[in-house]
């Protein structure tokens, strides 16, 4: 191989390397800022609905949602951050109709829900 290809086949790779390190990078920043737990009060709280699959194979857990409360109070948008599967939607479905207290601003944060086959 001759040394231009050499270098050449270097830089791409490097120039690969480094665009690797600049997807991944931004996101654990990002994650970060929304760790905290929301601040505004609940109004009005909607039980989920413990999934009969999830009730039959015995499935407990914790679901973790990133929430964006409107300044009306109303839940913007529920993404899941965390937990099993089975239990995400149901906890999504319960969180959209929770109501906050009014606030000057969009508020974002994490809210957790907890799953146990014996409470239910």
């Amino acid at each position: 191989m001759s040394r231009p290809t050499f270098l050449r086949k270097t830089a791409i790779g490097l120039l690969g390397v480094g665009m690797s390190i600049c997807a991944i990078s931004p996101a654990p920043i990002a994650a970060q800022a929304a760790q905290e737990e929301i601040t505004r009060k609940v109004k009005t709280k909607t039980q989920p609905v413990y999934p009969e699959l999830a009730k039959r194979m015995n499935i407990s857990g914790t679901v973790k949602l990133q929430v964006v409360v409107a300044p009306n109070g109303t839940v913007k948008t529920a993404k899941i951050v965390g937990g099993h599967p089975l239990l995400a939607n149901s906890s999504v479905d319960a969180v959209k109709k929770w109501r906050f207290e009014a606030g000057p601003e969009e508020t974002t944060g994490l809210v957790e829900l907890k799953f146990s086959p014996a409470e239910q």
